[in-house]
């Protein structure tokens, strides 16, 4: 593994293929963190390893673990799904595992963002991270990858969307939030996207979801399907602070278009009902910080939006909403080539995030084409 100081991927051709590019495979990390994972985790585990095994059915999945779980994570994940020991703060693959950018001969690099928490200590949500910031090097010299060195950029993988045509999606709420670049303009930073993703075009959405406690990641709220096509998170109910939020997103999208001058055809993805945290889920975590993690009643950020775009499926939430079946008869009619598997996945979103955010996809490399 090199690591690579003095060049940017988009000087050597490389670029960050969108997530409906045939993948090598998926990274995840096991989760275990107390304040994350209620009552241990042993429920999130579950749902960790159902999405795992949805996953590896099209694409090879390795699982990172803790020394403390490895023999956990092997017991409970098939033969065919591969468990490497790594440590890390917490079970977020998407946004610090490497992102990946490849070149028309088909070789493979990862970039090595800075990692923060979300926030660092302006508005973060742990501390230390310093675990989850080496996790994009180790995992790169796992692969036999060359790694990009960008740790002076704070990016999370969760915080981009591509559509590997040159256009990369965003959100203002993130990206231009106080803990991540504050030193940065929004050209600056634009500059760098452009740079280490090889994409012309950004588009900026003002918002995301309500309470995303990411600073609005935009892969909760809005996510490509193909070239020239997204779905956004919506909701008919005016009187939900999401409506104001979901309409002003519609609105960026419908006076954008992409790196190659199209209009973005738009799909609304309905979102479930409210979700909320149970007092008895809030007994179950740790503090973080000499503070509760959640409090009963707390809203959580639930979205459909936040599914993982397989070879051969979609792997998306449910939340045992009505909502569950409408979601997901959408999201196979835009992607009709590949199965829909819905997975209940409210012990997730409990930890802050999806599907998506547990998940990150790895590109075809030259050698398995």
């Amino acid at each position: 593994m090199r690591i690579i100081r003095n060049s940017v991927p988009a000087a050597e051709g490389f670029r960050m293929p969108a997530e409906f590019e045939p993948h090598q495979g998926c990274i995840m990390i096991f989760p275990e963190r107390s304040d994350s994972w209620q009552y241990g985790g042993y429920a999130a585990r579950k749902a960790f390893v159902q999405v795992a095994e949805a996953i590896a059915r099209s694409e090879k999945v390795t699982v990172c673990a803790s020394e403390a779980q490895y023999d956990n994570a092997r017991a409970m994940l098939p033969p065919e799904i591969r468990v490497v020991e790594m440590s890390s703060n917490d079970s977020w693959a998407r946004d610090y595992a490497p992102t990946f950018v490849k070149n028309d001969v088909g070789e493979v690099r990862g970039i090595d963002w800075g990692f923060n928490a979300w926030g660092g200590l302006e508005d973060g949500l742990y501390f230390p991270w310093d675990k989850d910031n080496r996790m994009a090097r180790k995992l790169c010299d796992l692969l036999d990858m060359d790694v990009y060195d960008k740790r002076d950029f704070i990016l999370e993988g969760g915080s981009i969307h591509v559509d590997g045509e040159g256009t990369c999606m965003v959100t203002e709420s993130c990206l231009l939030s106080k803990g991540r670049n504050p030193g940065l303009s929004r050209e600056e930073i634009e500059d760098n996207l452009k740079k280490y993703l090889k994409v012309s075009t950004i588009l900026w959405l003002p918002c995301g979801i309500y309470n995303d406690e990411t600073n609005e990641h935009v892969d909760n709220i809005c996510a490509f399907t193909a070239p020239g096509e997204v779905v956004l998170a919506w909701t008919e109910d005016v009187n939900d602070p999401q409506y104001a939020m979901s309409k002003a997103c519609l609105d960026s999208l419908e006076s954008q278009t992409d790196a190659k001058g199209r209009k973005l055809k738009v799909h609304k993805l309905p979102l479930p009902a409210p979700v909320c945290m149970t007092e008895e889920e809030c007994s179950g975590l740790d503090i973080c910080w000499d503070e509760p993690t959640r409090t009963p009643g707390e809203r959580l950020a639930a979205s459909y939006v936040n599914f993982y775009i397989a070879n051969k499926s979609i792997v998306m939430p449910g939340f045992g909403d009505p909502m569950d079946e409408k979601a997901k008869e959408i999201l196979q009619g835009l992607f009709p080539e590949r199965q829909v598997v819905q997975i209940y996945a409210r012990d997730i979103l409990i930890g802050g995030g999806n599907i998506h955010c547990i998940t990150q996809q790895i590109p075809v490399r030259a050698l398995e084409e």
